[in-house]
């Protein structure tokens, strides 16, 4: 029995022992977080996407020196532009040398570019020229700067990537070309095709206004507004064109059709800071390397899958790169990064997360929708809040016509294009099943308040009500509430009332202020799905109550010390209630807009937007009707007052921050001063 115990313990042991063993060398493997994007876009944390699989330091016993650029070829051999050795490195993902091309001809290959029937295309910055070598490593082309005069006499050509299409024409990126893409045809010569993919200069209103107003020699002296010079391109199966362009923003990535139109209109802010270099990948994705080591994974419609990698801190650890010069994909999905700073390729191994987000997007891109429901239940299961998954998912089940799901799916994945589209279809076949019972108890209702009119004008039946209600409307309080509702329609006549006859109430005004506090927090955290602005589970309502409070008190407090400077005959009272009868538009028309939240789509929601903007435009009226009223002044004064009070609050708030400050460090002093006493009398 002992020695069955024993025996047990050293199992137990080393099974520890190895889960430990396990779990130090994952973490060897990736020593970097993976990163992808929610539907609030915002950065999350999510499972590893890639492994640090290998690295390749040399082919054979020939090291790299200064690589710039890197392809793979259908056939899996490795193309790396070696540019300070000045040739092409051929050799296979084990690191074995296969041969090398250009040798005696080369002087800076920056770019190349293997054909599916072998040809490899050489982009040389230093020679001004595009050279093609035969498989064997011959060489049988080449092409020098267009001599065409749509190129421009004055355009230097120094050709740093290349791509060619299925017909041979070449798209050549030129370092300092601000025209874009070069595009030459391989025809009579090499043929000058145009320019391909223009970047658009950026603008913005203070430059406009600039160049407005300065005389010519001023705008000489300006820098120049031109458009940013691509800083890579790769080209898919389907013959797209991808580009990135440094300090392009939103335009970082851009997907160009044949026509040389982006077809990526993505906004969330996820490009690379510095992009060096792009690949597309086997499933509609493709890959931007920034040049500090983070690479990016996208859909085709420029949506950030995953982020990882990163630079390397001098720890030498595999999976980090120092300067990122090149990106390639091969077959199996294994990404090589290339290193021009280590002279080395990265290679990281997708993950099983990662195979079957792939294969997902491959069926969905197909339209296989329901086979891409497999693979994507499978990514769920690993990870059920992966936001694309969950959108992806619920855009399969609607092209499968299976709404609710969808309209759930999009509701978990924060899709609000998906959502508006399964609720369309989810409306339109409510309402086909009730149009006529809708229509017919609306005509009930309309007959039967005919009725009732007819019936009181004969027998007085709801004399006893009205008679309840005439005698409610005496009581101090509902009177005062119903004045509310008569300032909201007529605020010259009752700011009059507030100012001369009385009408002010602390009480009403008060409550009314509670009421659009209530108002307020209920539709923001409660209203339909395609207009709500905060995150799920994300609650900040005492924050919200402070805030208003504060603002109304700043603004009561502002508005009474600025209207008493300019002899104005308003008190706090009458200031604070005008100010609170103000907010009737909103307390009486937003249970219609959070009504509305809920029942429209995309193609509606600018009913919500419009009635919103009626909302604060009444407001701002009968605000400013109220304050002109209230202290007796004219509009010039009134506006006079509105400009001083907003500069009065805005000292205000500056005054309680440094006081703020100040009092966070006090507290802080004194708690350091406390703690030191403490440390000093426990010895």
């Amino acid at each position: 029995m002992q020695k069955l115990r024993r025996l047990c313990a050293c199992v137990l042991t080393a099974a520890l022992a190895g889960i430990m063993l396990l779990t130090s060398t994952a973490f060897a493997d990736t020593p970097y977080v993976t990163y992808t994007i929610n539907g609030y876009g915002r950065i999350r944390r999510t499972q590893t996407a890639y492994l640090a699989h290998a690295t390749i330091t040399k082919f054979g016993e020939e090291a790299l020196a200064a690589p710039s650029d890197i392809f793979i070829a259908k056939d899996g051999l490795i193309y790396v532009a070696d540019s300070g050795n000045k040739r092409i490195v051929i050799g296979d993902a084990q690191g074995e040398l296969v041969g090398t091309v250009g040798e005696g001809i080369l002087q800076n290959p920056r770019g190349v570019f293997v054909t599916d029937d072998g040809k490899i295309y050489v982009a040389d910055r230093d020679a001004n020229r595009i050279f093609i070598f035969s498989g064997e490593g011959e060489l049988t082309e080449e092409y020098g700067k267009p001599s065409s005069p749509l190129y421009g006499d004055e355009v230097s050509f120094l050709p740093i990537k290349i791509v060619v299409n299925d017909a041979g024409i070449m798209f050549v990126v030129c370092e300092s070309n601000t025209n874009g893409i070069v595009e030459i045809s391989p025809t009579d010569g090499g043929t000058f095709l145009g320019y391909f993919g223009t970047n658009y200069a950026a603008t913005n209103l203070t430059t406009i206004i600039y160049r407005a107003i300065l005389t010519d020699a001023q705008r000489a002296k300006m820098v120049s507004n031109i458009p940013a010079t691509p800083t890579n391109l790769t080209i898919d199966g389907k013959g797209l064109i991808y580009t990135v362009t440094r300090g392009n923003e939103n335009d970082t990535l851009k997907r160009l059709n044949i026509a040389g139109t982006n077809m990526i209109h993505n906004t969330d802010g996820t490009y690379a800071d510095t992009p060096t270099a792009v690949a597309a990948g086997n499933h509609d994705n493709v890959y931007v390397a920034d040049q500090q080591g983070y690479i990016f994974e996208y859909n085709n419609e420029g949506e950030m899958l995953f982020v990882f990698g990163g630079p390397d801190d001098g720890s030498q650890r595999v999976g980090l790169s120092t300067m990122v010069s090149g990106i390639a994909i091969d077959t199996a999905d294994r990404i090589y990064v290339l290193d021009s700073d280590k002279a080395q390729i990265q290679i990281y191994q997708p993950t099983e997360f990662t195979d079957l987000m792939h294969e997902a997007l491959y069926l969905y891109s197909k339209g296989r929708y329901t086979e891409a429901k497999e693979p994507l239940t499978q990514v769920l299961k690993m990870n059920s809040m992966f936001d694309y998954a969950n959108k992806a998912m619920g855009r399969c089940c609607f092209q499968e016509d299976n709404y609710q799901e969808a309209l759930r799916y999009a509701r978990l994945a924060k899709d609000y294009s998906g959502y508006s589209d399964a609720y369309w279809e989810i409306r339109n076949v409510w309402l086909k099943n009730n149009i006529m019972l809708l229509i017919l108890i609306l005509v009930l209702l309309f007959v039967v308040i005919k009725i009732l009119k007819a019936v009181d004008k004969k027998k007085q039946i709801f004399k006893a009500p009205r008679a309840f209600f005439k005698k409610l409307k005496q009581n101090s309080f509902i009177s005062d509430l119903c004045y509310a509702g008569y300032y909201m329609r007529k605020p010259n006549d009752a700011a009059y009332g507030i100012a001369a006859e009385g009408r002010a109430n602390w009480l009403v005004s008060t409550f009314l202020l509670v009421v659009f506090i209530l108002e307020f927090i209920i539709n923001k955290y409660t209203c339909g799905f395609l207009l709500k602005g905060v995150m799920d589970g994300r609650y900040e309502i005492l924050s919200d109550i402070g805030a208003i409070v504060a603002v109304m008190a700043a603004v009561t407090a502002c508005s009474y010390l600025v209207c008493t400077i300019n002899e104005g005959e308003g008190t706090v009272k009458k200031i604070y209630t005008f100010f609170c009868y103000s907010l009737m538009p909103y307390i009486v028309l937003t249970p219609i807009n959070y009504l509305l939240s809920h029942v429209l789509t995309n193609n509606e929601v600018f009913l919500n937007a419009m009635l919103t903007i009626l909302i604060y435009g009444w407001i701002a009226v009968i605000a400013f009707i109220g304050l002109k009223e209230v202290n007796n002044f004219s509009v010039g004064q009134t506006v006079k007052v509105i400009l001083l009070t907003a500069f009065a609050a805005l000292i205000l708030a500056l005054l309680i921050f440094i006081i703020y400050v100040l009092w966070a460090q006090v507290f802080e002093f004194v708690y350091a001063l406390i703690g030191e006493g403490v440390y000093r009398l426990g010895y």
